[in-house]
């Protein structure tokens, strides 16, 4: 039994909670957790703790909105409650997969292209753009209408006139008009023009068809920083989560953060339940989770693969078509899919397939977080996938009565361990370890 220690389940997983606090040998702290009539938040601890070690068990699935905001009211009434330290559990990080703006929207303005052959849109503008920046072999830009060297001269004629008037700054003309608009701003081929009386036509015709050029195509919050920002704002005095979608994001974080690893679950399930494991083969679904894949299967000497997913944006909408090709041998082996998260699980079933149609005997799916929304279980109910494994860090119950593939692992005595060892001082690195 652990002494001096408050755990707090929020309303997200409750039997997550209990199975901490079994481990631990505490009960859960009393607390009332429910929703005013007008849909607002009541948070009320019932007892005591002041000069206590909290931690607030809340996960990231589910009403997300609604359980993040409960996790930050709790956080807040705990440090309001004078508690010595204030630590978020949270098994699955709720925006974690907002970290950053993705790396496929540039966000670089459209310009028109300059490409020779390319037919261009109605509007002028396409994807092939280049910009207006001048490279070796191609046209100047566009922007300065009188070029550079009409630029460079115009400024070496100015600091001449400084030098002849004996003052360092050139007197601005008192014909009332702006700089733009003056002779000595023009060079000698435009003033020719202007005492021909050729000068307002084109210039006129300029201003009338200007057209603004466009800016961002669009503008992505970055909202896990946001969330980042509020948990330490709210008082939270230190994270213990699991496996991060992106690593980088505890850098956004001005407190301690603990990133546990399932990967041990589920290297523990590939010896005890794939019968010959040391002849499947590790496939990761994309290039984004391959240091996640080779760290398994390095670890037991198994062979690796890879697919490829490459996105190709299409003219007719916004969607993305994606090609997926194999990178490694699966025929008549079996193949371990491995993912940090499965929230639609379009990846895994569409790896699923394609490793079928490669000639994998079987395909299993290991998951750290299932989240599966939307008609996910549907999904994998009519996929390739002969088992999918995920994790207790979201509610699985009823997830487990709609799709018979799924098995799950549970994950409290894990997160027991850390809350222990974070508690007494101890280094939870052993934690971290993949072995």
């Amino acid at each position: 039994m652990v002494r001096n220690i408050v755990v707090i389940g929020g309303t997200s997983h409750p039997q997550l909670t209990q199975n901490i606090c079994g481990v631990l040998g505490i009960p859960p702290a009393d607390v009332l957790l429910s929703k005013f009539s007008v849909g607002e938040t009541r948070v009320e601890i019932k007892e005591s703790v002041r000069g206590k070690d909290v931690y607030i068990i809340q996960s990231g699935g589910g009403k997300v909105n609604d359980h993040l905001l409960e996790l930050l009211i709790t956080i807040s009434a705990c440090k309001t409650a004078s508690a010595k330290r204030v630590t978020a559990v949270l098994p699955l990080f709720p925006y974690s997969r907002q970290s950053d703006i993705p790396y496929n929207k540039t966000g670089a303005p459209l310009v028109k292209s300059s490409v020779p052959g390319k037919s261009e849109p109605a509007n002028g503008y396409t994807f092939e753009s280049t910009p207006t920046t001048p490279y070796p072999g191609k046209p100047e830009s566009g922007s300065l209408l009188n070029g550079v060297d009409n630029l460079q001269k115009s400024l070496a004629k100015a600091q001449i006139e400084d030098i002849s008037n004996g003052s360092p700054v050139k007197k601005r003309p008192t014909s009332g008009l702006s700089r733009s608009d003056t002779l000595d701003s023009q060079p000698e081929s435009s003033k020719a023009a202007v005492s021909n009386g050729a000068f307002g036509e084109d210039s006129v015709n300029k201003i009338n068809n200007f057209q603004p050029r466009p800016g961002y195509k669009q503008w992505v919050a970055q909202a896990g920083t946001l969330v980042a920002d509020l948990l330490a704002c709210a008082g939270a005095d230190h994270i213990i989560t699991m496996d991060l979608h992106d690593p980088q994001y505890q850098g956004f974080f001005d407190i301690p953060v603990d990133n546990l690893y399932g990967r041990p679950l589920l290297k523990s399930y590939i010896q005890r339940n794939i019968p010959n494991y040391k002849r499947a083969v590790i496939v990761s679904p994309d290039a984004g989770g391959a240091k996640r894949a080779t760290a398994i299967a390095d670890s037991m000497g198994i062979e690796f693969a890879l697919i490829h997913k490459e996105r190709r944006p299409t003219r007719i909408t916004d969607r993305q078509n994606a090609t997926m090709m194999l990178v490694g041998d699966v025929k008549g082996r079996t193949a371990i899919l491995i993912d940090d998260l499965a929230d639609t699980s379009n990846t895994i079933t569409r790896a699923a397939k394609l490793l079928k149609k490669e000639g994998a005997a079987q395909v299993y799916a290991l998951v750290t977080h299932g989240i599966l929304s939307g008609d996910a279980i549907d999904r994998i109910n009519a996929s390739a996938l002969d088992k999918v494994v995920v994790t207790n860090s979201v509610d699985q119950t009823e997830h487990l009565r709609q799709c018979p593939k799924l098995e799950v692992l549970e994950v409290g005595h894990v997160f027991a361990e850390a809350i222990r060892r974070v508690h007494h001082g101890e280094s939870i690195s052993v934690l971290f370890q993949y072995d």
